[in-house]
This record gives C-alpha cells, structure tokens and sequence, in this order.
C-alpha cells in the first residue's frame, strides 16, 4: 500500500494544535434607555442606562442619575445618557 493520502479533516487533532483557542466576543454597548423604561428608584422616565461588571443593568430618571452620581462611576463599565440629559457623571468620568 504505497499509495496511501493523509486526509486532514475539520476537528483532527493536527488541526486543532496548529489552532489557537482564543475567543473575542462582540464588543457589548449599551442601548439607550428607551421611552417606556422608568427608573429603577421611582416610576420617572429613564435618562441613564449603566451596565455594572457583573453584566447586570441599572437604569434612573434624570434625579436619581445625579443624585448617585458618584457610586454609579465607580461600579460602570459603560453608560449610555439620553442626548437631552446632562448627567454630572459625566464630568467625573472624565476625570
């Protein structure tokens, strides 16, 4: 049998050690705070969405989204405000 091909097929050993296994997943942005999402705190309309590092959500009116302005800094990994609302976060984030 001198006439012997070596296949290499998807998922064959040599394949997979010539492969690094490095996964990136899509960046994840945070939408806007849509206009029928309230507050977590009372019942107001949204203006700020802050994702936390555990991947959970926070969303506050405008009065709340100041008010915890200095805790939210600290805890966000990404912020989105509504283009009307000026959020004082904003300033300590880039500080």
């Amino acid at each position: 049998m001198g006439n012997e091909t070596e296949y290499t097929f998807v998922g064959d050993q040599k394949e997979e050690a010539a492969m690094t296994p490095t996964l990136t997943p899509p960046p994840e942005t945070v939408a806007l705070p849509g206009a029928d999402e309230r507050c977590d705190r009372c019942s107001a309309a949204a203006k700020l969405r802050v994702m936390i590092a555990g991947g959970g959500e926070l969303v506050f009116c405008g009065h709340h989204a100041n008010k915890y302005a200095d805790k939210l800094v600290k805890i966000a990994v990404q912020v989105a405000v509504d283009p009307e609302f000026s959020w004082r976060g904003t300033e300590l984030m880039a500080s």
